[in-house]
């Protein structure tokens, strides 16, 4: 199976489990992997034969920006489910990073890994 990954899609969000998360927000940052047949692409050199990844960006910002889950685990979820909604994917996955999680003494990322396919 073929699949495109689009890495990188940062935006700011107000998912987490601490009520200021919700209200104050935080820096996100979104990798996809959608996984589809990509030989008829191959070969036409024409859009309408592939997946137009912009439409899974702005999907992304859009849900990222509006969503208030308690949980990053959720609205992982609820990305893959959306995506899967969308035209000739098989399966994604989407990793999902609180840049600056709100942890004393903790520097790093938080990161949820999720692969999801058609039913």
């Amino acid at each position: 199976m073929d699949a495109i990954e689009i890495t990188g899609i940062r935006c700011y969000g107000y998912t987490g489990f601490l009520p200021e998360e919700r209200v104050l927000g935080q820096w996100f940052e979104v990798s996809l992997t959608l996984w589809l047949d990509l030989t008829k692409a191959g070969k036409s050199d024409a859009l309408e034969d592939t997946f137009d990844y912009r439409q899974a960006i702005s999907l992304v910002k859009h849900l990222v920006k509006t969503a208030k889950f308690a949980l990053v685990e959720k609205l992982a979820n609820v990305i893959a489910e959306d995506l899967l909604k969308l035209n000739s994917l098989a399966k994604v996955r989407v990793q999902l990073v609180k840049v600056s999680p709100p942890i004393a003494d903790f520097g790093g990322t938080i990161k949820i890994d999720i692969t999801r396919s058609q039913s």
